[in-house]
């Protein structure tokens, strides 16, 4: 399973059926985000994909975390959010 991956321009809507669908089929998701835009775009998403499995009868909930990643040989400290049902 990959990790989605969130910037500031992702279309909160898209990620949060990406999420949505990722739990439906996994059980388990893993969002990444880089500076403060993207994880805006991160958690709005989070709360739309709430709303898409609360109809389905599956609640979820998050564990933020911080997270050392490797972009282009420099270390940049990303926010994870583990998405888990219930």
């Amino acid at each position: 399973m990959d990790v989605i991956k969130v910037s500031a321009n992702s279309r909160t809507a898209a990620v949060a059926g990406a999420i949505a669908g990722v739990i439906r089929e996994h059980k388990h998701a893993e969002v990444q985000a880089i500076g403060a835009g993207a994880v805006n775009q991160a958690i709005k998403a989070l709360v739309l994909a709430k709303g898409y499995l609360a109809n389905d009868g599956i609640p979820i909930a998050c564990v933020p975390e911080f997270v050392d990643v490797d972009i282009d040989g420099k270390i940049r400290t990303a926010v994870k959010l583990v998405v888990d049902p219930r």
